[in-house]
C-alpha cells in the first residue's frame, strides 16, 4: 500500500497543508521544531486514530483554531481509500472512510497499516513490560481485527473487575460477582495469549535475521512470550485457575495479578536475557529489529505492505545500523523525519516553520 497525498487544517503547526508522496522514500528534512514530526503523527493518527505522542487530542488542534482536520488518501492492491479525521473544539474525533462516518476504531484498523518507530522505540527492550505488551497489541490489532475486539473486552472486563476488588470490603456476594468478571476475562484473555504467542513465534524468525544482518552474525537474537499462565492444553481453562488461585491475593492488592495484562516478551541475546544486561548498542541493534520484523509480519499476515514512518532516528543510530534501516526501506514507502539528509534516491520535503516546500 501507499499514501497517494494528505492534507492537514489547523493541525498542530500547519494551517493548511497538502502533500503528494512518492511510492518510495519520502524524506522531511528541516531544523527541530518545523513541523516535521507533526506530519508523521498526522499519518499515524490515521492509521490507528490515536497520536503516538499524546492522549490529549485537543493539543493536536493548531493553536488559536477551534479544530483540526486531516485527510489521507491511501491506494491498496485493489482500490483507493480517503480517510478523513475531524478533530473538534473539546477534542472529539469525527472519522470518515471514503465520506461514510465511523463509529468505532475497529472499523479504522487495517485501512492503512503503518509501522511506527522513533527514540523511544529505541528504549523497548530496557522499558517496562507495558512498553512490549503495547508493540504486541500495536502490530497484531492493525492486522487481526479480532485480536483488537479480543483486548477491547478484555480491558472493559478488567477494568470493571479492579473496580469491584477495590472496594470489596462494601460488596456483598463478592466471589459470585468476581466469578462472573473472571469467566469473561479468562475467555477473551486466552484469545490474546493465543494470537501473542503465534505472532511472537513467527516475529522471532523475521527479527533474528534481519538481526543478524546488524551484528554480522555475531550475536543470536530470542524472541518468545512470557505469562504466568501454563500455556499446555487448554488456556482459557488455565487461565481460569489461575484467576481462582490468585483471588485472595487480588483481594488483598485490590487489582488482578494474573492474565495477559501482566505479560511480556522474553529477549535474550546468546541466551542471556536483555531486559537486563544488554548494552546500549545491543538495545538499538534488537529494537530495531524487532521493527524491521514488525514489516515482514504484517506482509505475511495481510499481503500488503505497510507504510514504514522513521521519526528522527537516524541521528540515533550508527552508520551499520543506518544503513541496514535504510536498505530495508526499498520496496517499502517510508516518510522519514531528519534536520539533514545526504542520500540518493528520495523525493525530498524542506519544513519550516508548518509550511512544506
Amino acid at each position: 500500500m501507499k499514501i497517494l497525498s494528505l492534507s492537514l487544517s489547523n493541525f498542530r503547526n500547519y494551517e493548511s497543508q497538502q502533500v503528494t508522496f512518492d511510492g518510495g522514500l519520502n524524506v522531511l528534512h528541516g531544523k527541530n521544531a518545523s513541523g516535521k514530526t507533526n506530519m508523521v503523527e498526522s499519518v499515524y493518527l490515521c492509521s490507528l486514530l490515536r497520536s503516538p505522542r499524546t492522549t490529549k487530542d485537543k493539543e493536536l488542534i493548531r493553536m488559536g483554531a477551534n479544530r483540526a482536520k486531516v485527510s489521507l488518501t491511501v491506494e491498496k492492491k485493489f482500490r483507493k481509500h480517503t480517510i478523513s479525521i475531524l478533530i473538534d473544539e473539546v477534542g472529539k474525533k469525527k472519522v470518515a472512510i471514503d465520506g461514510i462516518p465511523v463509529q468505532r476504531a475497529g472499523e479504522l484498523l487495517g485501512v492503512l497499516g503503518v509501522v511506527f518507530f522513533s527514540p523511544d522505540e529505541l528504549k523497548l527492550v530496557k522499558d517496562s513490560p507495558a512498553e512490549r505488551r503495547g508493540f504486541l497489541d500495536v502490530g497484531l490489532s492493525q492486522q487481526q481485527k479480532s485480536y483488537f475486539k479480543a483486548l477491547q473486552n478484555y480491558n472493559k472486563t478488567l477494568k470493571q473487575k479492579n473496580n469491584l476488588l477495590k472496594d470489596s470490603r462494601y460488596a456483598e456476594n463478592l466471589d459470585d460477582m468476581l466469578d462472573v468478571w473472571d469467566i469473561g476475562l479468562a475467555e477473551h484473555g486466552a484469545t490474546i495469549i493465543k494470537k501473542r504467542m503465534e505472532y511472537v513465534a513467527e516475529l522471532d524468525k523475521f527479527a533474528s535475521v534481519a538481526h543478524g544482518k546488524i551484528s554480522s552474525g555475531k550475536e543470536q537474537l530470542k524472541l518468545s512470550y512470557e505469562t504466568a499462565v501454563k500455556t499446555e492444553g487448554d488456556i482459557r481453562r488455565n487461565l481460569e485457575e489461575a484467576l481462582l488461585s490468585a483471588r485472595e491475593k487480588d483481594k488483598e492488592l485490590g487489582y488482578s495479578t494474573v492474565g495477559p495484562h501482566r505479560d511480556d516478551i522474553k529477549i535474550e541475546i546468546d541466551s542471556i536475557d536483555a531486559r537486563k544486561f544488554a548494552s546500549q548498542g545491543q538495545q538499538r541493534t534488537i529494537a530495531l529489529a524487532m521493527k524491521l520484523g514488525e514489516v515482514e509480519m504484517y506482509k505475511q499476515e495481510t499481503g500488503e505492505t505497510p507504510v514504514l514512518l522513521l521519526d528522527d532516528v537516524l541521528s540515533e543510530l550508527d552508520k551499520t545500523r543506518r544503513d541496514v534501516l535504510l536498505k530495508a526501506t526499498s520496496g517499502v514507502q517510508t516518510i522519514l523525519t531528519c534536520t539533514e539528509f545526504d542520500g540518493e534516491g528520495a523525493k525530498l520535503f524542506e519544513v519550516k516553520e508548518g509550511k512544506i516546500r
